[in-house]
């Protein structure tokens, strides 16, 4: 009875995956302590930073809150951190968790415009580079006035919207009805290498759309939320703001678009791959078939979907609140003049978001490591004490290296208050001082595309809906996004260290 009790907890733990993952994660946690006693808490805190992207990476075998969560919660209990430390990080980034909780679920209730419009979009032009370039450039502007984290889930919905759509017709499903379509089991074996050329070209989209959201989010103030933290410090209205970033920004935005059909034409890393004949038949027999059969209220539901679009957009870009309760008055907005009154279809809407808020949580305590253990002071000291010629490049280095596997929000946060001390206390001028600021607003948003830790967009779609059913891992996203990591870093390193 013991024997299988014990094989039933072992079964349990985290479920259904490998062995040798459940093995990896309990060899962590025995190392944590073992390390911490032995070597110190920096030694430690480093090691559960790699231990924690080695969740990410694994995504795949395991969703990272579990093992993630287990890793945190030890780091708690040997008080590498404290509770109030990750209450505090919390309250810092309330208003991301708010934007999860409120504005992906308004998206949801979005989905039949989305599918709508992008549905035109994807069928009306053929050019697969055009395509890509339209999605990226699209992305880029909208983040440079809305979050990049709303783009993103806007993008996922429509891909998902599309992905489903082709799955249950090619399973003999009715595509308006809700049905498993996660599942390949019931698919028709002549249908499989249509449905993965599919994901293939779904997945490009995907990366090409996210690399956006941080071409277009650098250009800002409100882009993403270390600009505006940054621009605060420095005292930068939005137009100010604009013009001093506009050196690195703007050449970095023009080589990323030029990247982006450079790589569908090549068809390097994973892109360029066609949408297949099959699907846009489905595709476009669906949205033919859907405008035929769709009634007076649904028609009614597709015009009030566009009007809160429209108050969306006007609210974000005017900043008359946080982002997440916008996203609470979308959400009102819609059902209440859609006809939706049910919790259940309330309920389905926040399904795919809260995962990752709890998953956020999970990575803002392993800032509040990064922040108690000091990790990165050493690095910050050391830059600091370089010749003032060489410190823009090398701030915007380490930015990069740091943003990549840590909140680029905190890395920033960290970097720009140690170097306002320093100007404050008269060691540099007000030029130069200007100078390391756009270093440090770059250096956090753009080589941090590496990998999925550095962007919060990077990581919802690593951990969102779509990632396994278009097969998009951490080792696959680092991959693709290689190209635009090199010209997006490079270019960057070179405006930071010449053009300033």
């Amino acid at each position: 009875m013991s024997g299988s009790m014990a094989k039933a907890f072992a079964h349990n733990f985290l479920g259904n995956s490998p062995l040798w993952y459940k093995f990896c994660i309990v060899g962590f946690l025995i190392l944590n302590a073992l390390v911490l006693w032995t070597v110190g808490p920096v030694a430690a805190g480093w090691l559960l930073v790699l231990e924690f992207i080695f969740t990410l990476a694994m995504a795949l075998k395991c969703y990272p809150l579990m093992p993630g969560g287990l890793l945190l919660v030890e780091a708690l209990l040997l008080k590498m951190t404290t509770p109030q430390a990750l209450y505090d990080e919390l309250a810092h980034n309330f208003p991301v968790i708010l934007l999860l909780m409120f504005m992906v679920a308004g998206i949801y209730f979005m989905k039949d415009l989305l599918l709508f419009l992008f549905s035109r979009l994807l069928l009306g032009v053929r050019s697969k580079a055009m395509l890509a370039l339209m999605f990226c450039f699209l992305s880029a502007f909208l983040s440079a006035f809305l979050d990049a984290l709303t783009v993103t889930a806007v993008i996922i919905s429509a891909a998902v919207g599309f992905y489903s759509v082709y799955h249950r017709v090619a399973s003999g499903s009715d595509p308006r009805q809700d049905s498993e379509y996660s599942d390949d089991r019931h698919l028709p074996q002549l249908h499989h290498e249509d449905l993965d050329q599919f994901r293939t070209f779904l997945r490009s989209l995907l990366m090409h759309g996210a690399v956006g959201t941080a071409l277009g989010g650098v250009c800002t103030l409100v882009g993403e939320p270390q600009n505006l933290l940054i621009g605060h410090e420095m005292g930068w209205h939005f137009s100010e703001f604009f013009l001093k970033i506009a050196p690195v920004s703007l050449p970095v935005l023009i080589a990323g678009l030029a990247t982006c059909v450079l790589l569908e034409k090549l068809r390097w890393f994973g892109y360029g791959t066609l949408l297949p004949d099959n699907v846009r038949a489905v595709l476009a027999d669906y949205a033919a078939q859907d405008n035929a059969e769709r009634t007076t209220r649904q028609r009614a539901a597709l015009i009030v979907q566009g009007l809160a679009a429209l108050i969306l957009i006007a609210a974000l870009a005017s900043h008359v609140a946080e982002v997440g309760l916008i996203g609470l008055m979308v959400i009102v907005l819609i059902t209440a003049f859609s006809g939706i009154t049910d919790e259940h279809r309330l309920g389905t809407a926040f399904k795919d978001a809260m995962p990752f808020t709890a998953l956020l949580v999970v990575f803002f305590a392993v800032v509040a490591v990064i922040h108690d253990q000091q990790l990165f002071t050493p690095l910050i000291q050391w830059v600091l004490a370089l010749p003032s010629n060489q410190q823009p490049g090398m701030l915007y280095i380490a930015n990069g290296l740091l943003s990549a596997i840590s909140d680029n929000v905190f890395v920033a946060t960290i970097y720009i208050t140690e170097v306002k001390r320093a100007f404050l206390a008269g060691e540099m001028t007000r030029e130069h001082f200007e100078t390391l600021a756009i270093a440090i607003n770059t250096g956090t948003n753009l080589p941090s595309v590496a990998t999925p830790n550095g962007q919060a967009a990077f990581l919802f779609l690593l951990t969102s809906a779509i990632a396994p059913l278009v097969r998009l891992s951490y080792g696959r996203m680092v991959w693709m996004a290689l190209p635009y990591t090199v010209v997006m870093g490079v270019l960057g390193w070179y405006a930071v260290s010449f053009w300033l």
